[in-house]
């Protein structure tokens, strides 16, 4: 098994994976923001405007979620399983070096 800086030097810790994490992360985080700025305003057009990028949102969601299914990254449908791939994923991230 590769050493924490190998993989470091060989850039393994920037993979699909990590972005499609952090792109399904930042995709939930519009869709609740779109939700919560719809409710907040009276402009029929400004809601119209939020509604169309609410539902690009939710779409740009489900296109993440399912490759991350797809290829095994996130296991939805298995909590157990989600659960050992998070820990691991953790226990990475502990021994990555920390600047002090």
């Amino acid at each position: 098994m590769a050493s924490i800086l190998d993989k470091i030097n060989n850039k393994e810790l920037i993979n699909d994976e990590v972005i499609a994490t952090d792109l399904l992360v930042t995709s939930k985080a519009a869709v609740r923001s779109y939700a919560v700025a719809i409710t907040e305003t009276a402009s029929p057009k400004v809601h119209k405007i939020l509604k169309k990028q609410l539902d690009e949102a939710i779409d740009l969601h489900h296109q993440v979620a399912t490759y991350m299914i797809e290829n095994e990254m996130y296991h939805a449908y298995d909590i157990e399983e989600q659960v050992d791939h998070d820990m691991k994923k953790a226990e990475l991230a502990l021994e990555m070096p920390t600047n002090k």
